[in-house]
């Protein structure tokens, strides 16, 4: 950012009096702009036994595969950004379960949160955002094909508890390149599908 939305003065990045971390910031007007973490919403969408995975047609990580997932908008909750995302992306329609990853992304300053979610039926579709659009049984998903850490690791953690008779449980991962820290936890309360 170089220059105030609200006055056209060029900002500043300075500590705002009161504060503790720097900011941009408005001499002339003392406009304070933050910068806040972006939330992913997205879906893990499940049909009988398989679940459905969309091949990217944008960047990044275009051609590799993918849940239904992206940034949410103003004016919508988590869950509404899911089912929404899950639409565009594939055309398909869910009903959310429950949410089931929440990964809080530090070096990118990303919140992703997945959604168990049942498919109402199993209708779907390629999209300008999905070149291909499947359901996958688990030995059927292109694993080393996978967009992102973050959809192996939700596919993993539903394929894990599916194959162990249950419950599914809420997971709260947290990953950090910067300080090379990573941590996971899971909160035990049964999800029924």
């Amino acid at each position: 950012m170089k220059f105030c939305s609200e006055c056209a003065t060029p900002v500043e990045w300075t500590i705002p009096e009161g504060d503790h971390l720097p900011r941009h910031v408005c001499p002339n007007c003392e406009t304070i702009f933050y910068s806040n973490p972006r939330i992913i919403a997205g879906c893990l969408p499940i049909w009988e036994d398989k679940v459905l995975m969309c091949r990217r047609n944008i960047e990044p990580r275009k051609n590799y595969w993918t849940l239904p997932a992206g940034f949410m908008e103003n004016g919508e909750t988590t869950e509404q950004g899911a089912m929404r995302e899950t639409w565009e992306e594939a055309e398909a329609e869910v009903d959310i379960i429950s949410l089931y990853t929440h990964t809080s992304i530090v070096h990118v300053n990303q919140l992703q949160l997945f959604f168990l979610a049942k498919m109402r039926t199993p209708s779907f579709s390629t999209t300008s955002e999905s070149n291909e659009v499947a359901l996958f049984s688990e030995d059927e998903i292109p694993w080393d094909e996978i967009a992102f850490p973050t959809v192996s690791n939700a596919l993993r953690l539903f394929f894990k508890e599916r194959n162990s008779g249950g419950p599914f449980n809420f997971h709260r991962i947290s990953i950090d390149r910067h300080n090379e820290q990573n941590n996971a936890s899971t909160t035990q309360h049964e999800i029924h599908i």
